[in-house]
C-alpha cells in the first residue's frame, strides 16, 4: 500500500498510477481512471504501518481529503478509507445534506468497497486486479 505506483496493483478503476515524488510526507502521484479522468494526489501525512492522508483532485481544481488507516486486531489487519469530498462544500449544509445522502454517499460507498476489496484481493492473489473487477463504476469506469 505504500509502494510507488501501488494503485496499479489493486485499484479496479485505475488505468495508470504514475509517481512524481515518493517517500512519505510530500509524496505526489497521478491517478488516471479508466474513463480518462486524471487526479493528482499529494500526501500530507504519513505514518508507517498506520496509514496516510492525502489531498486528491484535478490539477487546478478543488481537492478532497482522504484518509487511509491500517489497524491490527487479533492477528488481523484492517484497512479503512475515509473520503471527505469537496463536492457541495460551497453549499449551505441545509441544502447539501439531502443530495449528499441520496446521491454522493451511496456512489462513494460503492467506490470505496471496490478499492478496499481490491487491496484484499491483491494481498491474497499476489497479482494485479482486473479492471472493473467488482463491476463498473458510474464516476470512473468507461462505458
Amino acid at each position: 500500500m505504500t509502494e510507488p505506483g501501488n494503485l496499479n496493483l489493486f485499484h479496479p478503476f485505475c488505468k495508470s498510477n504514475e509517481t512524481i515524488k515518493w517517500d512519505g510526507i510530500g509524496s505526489k502521484d497521478i491517478l488516471v481512471y479508466l474513463n480518462g479522468l486524471t487526479f493528482f494526489r499529494e500526501f500530507i501525512d504519513w505514518k508507517d504501518n498506520q496509514g496516510y492522508s492525502l489531498l486528491i483532485g484535478t490539477k487546478r481544481g478543488p481537492k478532497s481529503f482522504v484518509e487511509w488507516k491500517i489497524t491490527n486486531s487479533r492477528n488481523q489487519t484492517f484497512l479503512s478509507i475515509t473520503v471527505y469530498p469537496h463536492l457541495l462544500n460551497n453549499w449551505p449544509k441545509v441544502f447539501s445534506f439531502l443530495p449528499y445522502q441520496i446521491f454522493i454517499k451511496p456512489i462513494l460507498k460503492s467506490y470505496l468497497f471496490s478499492v478496499v476489496n481490491g487491496v484484499n484481493w491483491y494481498s491474497e492473489n499476489k497479482k494485479p486486479i482486473e479492471k472493473n473487477y467488482f463491476g463498473k463504476h458510474i464516476w470512473f469506469s468507461k462505458f
